[in-house]
């Protein structure tokens, strides 16, 4: 399979590369050591990975010192973790000339990232993004941090990696459920910036659920041209990359008020239907792009309404801390059409009143 390449340029530390094939894993260290000669890698990764072989697979018969984050998943993005991963580097005798590797989901990329950002004041780290919600947006902005016990990403820093590698090849490990969650990346950025996407995933979806290397490649292209862009057009989230942000909102609280039973991918399902339900409020569009976004999402297996145990009061608590919000209200945004994002003058965001956050709520329930 064809290896391809896409350069993000112009960014704070420097411009970076995203690698995408298949099998590359298991020739990354030597790609790291040539990037950074005289530099040690030092891989963070977590049980699951290790469980699945992946670690393994990139270190081959070298003996790199790593630290294995368990349990996986969002229970461990803490500071305790990243506390824990920084005295493991120092016990290593790890100084500036270090470069942290993350081997794993979004999870393991963002807790990984954040260690590596203010280690020794900040060292490089290496994305090796494992699962498809990684590979199509986590890996990519440079966004790193963990959740404190109110909110999500409640810490972190903006940390561009210093190479990308997104080896398709690792997602035949992955399990059903987290496979399929991971596609909501993909749908966002096809809603937010591509209508002919849109209808290739409609198209394709067949051969994307079978893990097809071609296709699977493909979507990992189409998703890094789009997220490339707006993150060197905006790499600090200053205006333009709060698109990215699509669905997120709602999403993010539904997370959150789940209490994490819900997958991440699971949530924003939940909150593209919520945007989509806003936008058909706002008179920004009838039902029928609703209705073409629900049906891709139940194809997927993805949820489209709210679980019944969820309280709606608890779903606008929760909005009102969203760490983008201003005056414990944050702002929306919202499309016209499949890849056209509803703007205010230079603005990519939106007010939409708690009146209105209360109807779709209650429309979201089914």
């Amino acid at each position: 399979m064809t290896e391809h390449h896409i350069e993000v340029p112009a960014l704070d530390p420097g411009g970076y590369t995203i690698h995408i094939g298949s099998d590359l894993v298991t020739s990354l260290l030597d790609r790291v050591s040539e990037q950074f000669p005289k530099s040690q890698p030092f891989i963070v990764t977590d049980k699951g990975l290790v469980d699945a072989g992946q670690l393994s697979r990139l270190q081959g018969d070298r003996n790199v010192g790593h630290f294995v984050i368990t349990p996986a998943g969002e229970v461990s993005k803490t500071m305790q973790t990243v506390t824990a991963i920084l005295e493991s580097m120092e016990a290593a005798s790890l100084g500036r000339d270090s470069v942290v590797v993350a081997l794993g989901g979004g999870t393991v990329g963002d807790i990984a990232g954040f260690a590596a950002a203010i280690f020794k004041r900040g060292v490089p780290v290496v994305q090796v993004p494992t699962t498809l919600l990684a590979q199509a947006d986590s890996a990519l902005g440079g966004k790193t941090g963990v959740d404190s016990s109110l909110s999500k990403n409640a810490f972190g820093a903006f940390w561009h990696p210093a190479a990308v590698y997104i080896d398709v090849h690792t997602l035949e490990t992955v399990n059903d459920r987290d496979y399929r969650a991971g596609l909501i990346e993909s749908v966002k950025h096809a809603m937010i910036a591509d209508a002919d996407y849109f209808a290739y995933l409609e198209s394709h979806l067949d051969a994307i659920l079978r893990r097809e290397y071609d296709v699977l490649s493909e979507v990992a292209l189409k998703n890094c041209r789009i997220k490339g862009h707006v993150v060197q057009v905006d790499p600090t989230e200053r205006n333009m990359r709060r698109i990215l942000n699509y669905g997120h909102t709602i999403g993010h609280a539904v997370e959150t008020a789940s209490e994490f039973e819900l997958l991440h991918g699971e949530a924003i399902a939940i909150g593209l239907v919520g945007a989509g339900l806003i936008e058909v409020e706002l008179g920004f569009s009838d039902s029928t792009r609703l209705d073409r976004v629900r049906a891709l999402l139940k194809r997927i297996g993805l949820p489209v309404t709210l679980p019944q145990s969820i309280r709606p009061d608890r779903l606008i608590d929760l909005i009102r801390r969203d760490k983008k919000a201003v005056d414990r209200w944050p702002r929306f945004v919202l499309i016209d059409n499949f890849g056209q994002i509803h703007k205010q003058g230079k603005e990519y965001a939106l007010d939409v009143g708690k009146a209105t956050i209360e109807v779709v709520l209650e429309h979201l329930y089914g």
